[in-house]
């Protein structure tokens, strides 16, 4: 179960934040505020996403979340894999280039982001880490560094390219690893599940009110530098319910996750 203390101090913060006559109300009377969130993905992923005013409700269409975190097995490269250009047999895994003529292969999805990376399948990872490899990578696959080569070539390099762009975006943000680690265990997040939890909708509309009535850019990252609090915190949440493989808890922190990721996001938009 979560720690209760994760999402109930914000609001004394936030009065602390606001001018005296902030009111907060659970229901707002007049004009109730309405805003749009992006919860994030890259750039051409992106879908948005309305809060409702009355109910906290994942919106979003699946179809489109799976085309963007397509479930690939945990099986190794198959290390038969042979080039296409010259038929040498693959050295080294994962096989998105040729180690004997360079010439860059198809996609095969049956490698995994993490494999991409050559990373263990595992939430806590070395983030850090991440930015040479991608950039290594970018260097062998971007398709304007293949401009001379066959349309074919042109093709993979294209693919690939943008594969490997999915995966650093998704690895490198805490949220968007959660949910694709937990696909990769064949469990899906409902994104279409309302969630009733009053604390948490009352606070989620508190914070979206004081959002709205900052005064200033100070205010708004005093806000924010506490959603990055609570968003670290259920990080780990996650990161102990999924190693001890408590699915249902994990599932949890995400949808929490979520939400304050969008307070974020709203943040941004206003800074």
């Amino acid at each position: 179960m979560y720690n209760k203390k994760l999402w109930t101090p914000l609001a004394g913060i936030i009065r602390r934040v606001l001018p005296s006559s902030s009111r907060f109300s659970l229901y707002p009377s007049k004009s109730p505020i309405r805003s749009s969130a992006v919860f994030y993905f890259p750039s051409h992923l992106e879908t948005p996403r309305d809060f409702a005013n009355d109910t906290l409700t994942f919106l979003g269409n699946p179809n489109s979340f799976s085309r963007s975190f397509c479930l690939e097995s945990a099986e190794k490269v198959d290390a038969t894999n042979r080039c296409w250009a010259c038929d040498a047999a693959a050295g080294t895994a994962p096989f998105l280039v040729c180690d004997s003529c360079r010439t860059i292969q198809p996609v095969d999805f049956s490698v995994d982001y993490f494999q991409i990376f050559r990373l263990e399948r595992k939430y806590d990872i070395e983030v850090d880490s991440l930015e040479g490899k991608y950039k290594g990578w970018q260097k062998k696959l971007h398709p304007d560094l293949v401009h001379s080569k066959s349309e074919k070539e042109r093709g993979f390099a294209a693919e690939q390219s943008a594969r490997v762009i999915d995966a650093y975006h998704t690895l490198t943000k805490s949220l968007s690893r959660a949910t694709y680690i937990l696909r990769l265990e064949g469990i899906d997040v409902n994104e279409e599940e309302t969630i009733s939890d009053p604390e948490l909708l009352g606070e989620i509309m508190e914070i979206r009110e004081a959002v709205e009535e900052a005064p200033d850019s100070q205010a708004l990252n005093q806000i924010r530098s506490q959603m990055e609090e609570k968003l670290e915190e259920l990080a780990n949440c996650f990161g102990n319910a999924f190693h001890s493989q408590k699915f249902n808890e994990a599932v949890a922190c995400i949808r929490r996750m979520t939400y304050y990721q969008r307070v974020n996001e709203e943040i941004l938009k206003k800074l």
